[in-house]
């Protein structure tokens, strides 16, 4: 794993400043733009990725590095580990459109699983609807706000690919479950990852080699949903036939 810093053609460095999924408090902000003038930053950009990348002289790098963490930020990883996550604001206080908390999940799933070691960079993107504003489909593992089932639930998709000459849409493995079950299902994805997954082999050619339902999470990680439906306001009992849903779609 190293960290994301990258020369830039002028000979200056990008460096980039990993978020919580795309906020920045006021507090972050005056912090970040008063280094500027001290280390010489030449800008900032933001990144599809929701980091925030300041293009400074390579000495400067190092300075850079221990004043964002004296902000609570943190400076992105870059290599054969988890990326920082992608999730928009898709909350109540945020977006109309929210029909989960795609936010909260999102920290929770970065601050889980961040910088964990797999076979090839693995990126996360998490949508409170399903415009899906983050391109959850277009990601290694994808969330995206369905509550047909759970209230705040989140459809699962994994095995998608942008940010290439032959990008791939993921697969969708499971429809409208809870947050929790989001948790769960990630971590066994990754595992079942680093088991199949050959070295620099990205989860897309990995499926492809093995086949989708190696991938498919077992009946018991996802128990409790059928309950969580039920006793939700005007819920019904609902089965677990949500577990097929990949099966149904190919």
């Amino acid at each position: 794993m190293g960290h994301a810093v990258f020369r830039q053609q002028n000979g200056l460095m990008a460096v980039g400043i990993v978020t919580a999924c795309g906020l920045i408090t006021p507090e972050q902000l005056q912090g970040v733009a008063e280094l500027a003038e001290p280390l010489g930053i030449a800008g900032f950009k933001l990144s599809t990725r929701q980091t925030l990348i300041a293009i400074l002289p390579e000495e400067k790098v190092p300075n850079l590095q221990a004043e964002v963490d004296k902000l609570g930020l943190r400076i992105g990883s870059f290599g054969e580990v988890v990326r920082n996550v992608k999730a928009c604001c898709g909350t109540s206080g945020f977006c109309v459109r929210s029909q989960a908390d795609a936010h909260h999940l999102g920290l929770r799933l970065q601050d889980r699983f961040m910088n964990e070691p797999v076979p090839k960079d693995f990126k996360i993107s998490v949508a409170g609807c399903q415009r899906g504003c983050t391109d959850p489909f277009c990601a290694d593992f994808g969330c995206m706000g369905n509550p047909a089932r759970v209230r705040g639930g989140f459809d699962v998709i994994i095995g998608g690919r942008g940010g290439s000459r032959r990008p791939r849409h993921g697969q969708r493995i499971l429809e409208s479950v809870s947050p929790d079950t989001v948790e769960r299902v990630l971590a066994y994805v990754l595992d079942r990852y680093r088991e199949l997954g050959q070295p620099h082999e990205r989860l897309c050619h990995t499926i492809d080699r093995v086949g989708l339902d190696a991938f498919i999470p077992p009946r018991e990680l996802v128990k409790g949903e059928e309950e969580a439906a039920a006793g939700q306001e005007g819920g019904a009992p609902v089965d677990m036939d949500f577990l097929n849903f990949a099966a149904s779609e190919r």
